[in-house]
């Protein structure tokens, strides 16, 4: 029975929780602290707060959110968005943070992904991946939210990125995210047998199949955001999902 992890992903802008398609058509839908305390209580094994115009203007304000967090929700919580240096990531550890998301910073300075995981830990270190498909067996790593391209083919980067440190993968599908329509299966799966650290799939969660089909191409984790932020099903729902396919799930 495979154990996988239900993670609650909140994309931020500024203060307020946003929701996109394919990254794109950003929708404010509610307020951050107060959706994940709700996730934390429903039953989520992890939350993801990801700012996602921190790289494009290059900030990092989530600080003040992750300490709100911290004091009133009990799980692993990995912030990205905007981390630069191993200072950033300091900052936002002593916030409360447990992991770091990166992705921009990372495909422009490959070490810093050395240095964190030489300073914290490679635990702590979550290489963040933003796909979108060139050809059905290939896909480009984009940069600044999905906006720019990388020029980097997305296996070959993370397993050089595992080479260097990191402690997991979160892998964003740009063509599913928001879609409702599925998850980049074969993404999922290219991406996991390039790496010996634990991948999450994100982007594209519409219905209960969609779970089992990823956890078939090896996902060993799940982010979720649609479906909780529009009030589609809760994480108690998706919990019985993935209990009812045979999978090993934190119970609540």
């Amino acid at each position: 029975m495979k154990n996988i992890r239900l993670i609650a992903r909140l994309d931020i802008k500024g203060k307020n929780l946003i929701k996109s398609i394919n990254l794109e058509g950003i929708r404010v839908v509610g307020q951050p602290h107060e959706r994940a305390l709700h996730y934390y209580q429903s039953g989520a094994d992890e939350l993801i707060y990801m700012d996602m115009v921190a790289s494009l203007y290059g900030r990092n304000n989530l600080h003040d959110v992750v300490e709100e967090t911290a004091k009133d929700v009990f799980i692993p919580l990995t912030v990205g968005g905007g981390v630069r240096s191993v200072d950033d990531v300091e900052k936002l550890l002593q916030a409360g943070a447990d992991k770091v998301a990166i992705n921009t910073a990372a495909i422009h300075n490959p070490g810093l992904i050395s240095e964190i995981a030489q300073r914290f830990g490679a635990q702590c270190v979550v290489l963040s991946v933003e796909a979108k498909m060139q050809t059905p067996n290939s896909w480009e790593a984009y940069v600044d939210c999905g906006r720019e391209r990388s020029g980097k083919d997305v296996v070959e980067w993370v397993k050089h990125a595992t080479t260097l440190g990191i402690g997991e993968v979160m892998v964003t599908s740009i063509d599913r995210e928001g879609t409702r329509k599925g998850f980049d299966a074969a993404l999922v799966q290219a991406v996991s047998a390039a790496t010996s650290v634990p991948v999450i799939a994100s982007g594209g969660y519409g219905q209960a199949q969609h779970i089992k089909d990823v956890v078939d191409a090896s996902a060993d984790a799940i982010a979720f955001a649609d479906a909780l932020h529009y009030e589609r099903e809760s994480m108690l729902d998706i919990r019985k999902h993935a209990q009812s396919f045979g999978y090993e799930v934190r119970y609540v």
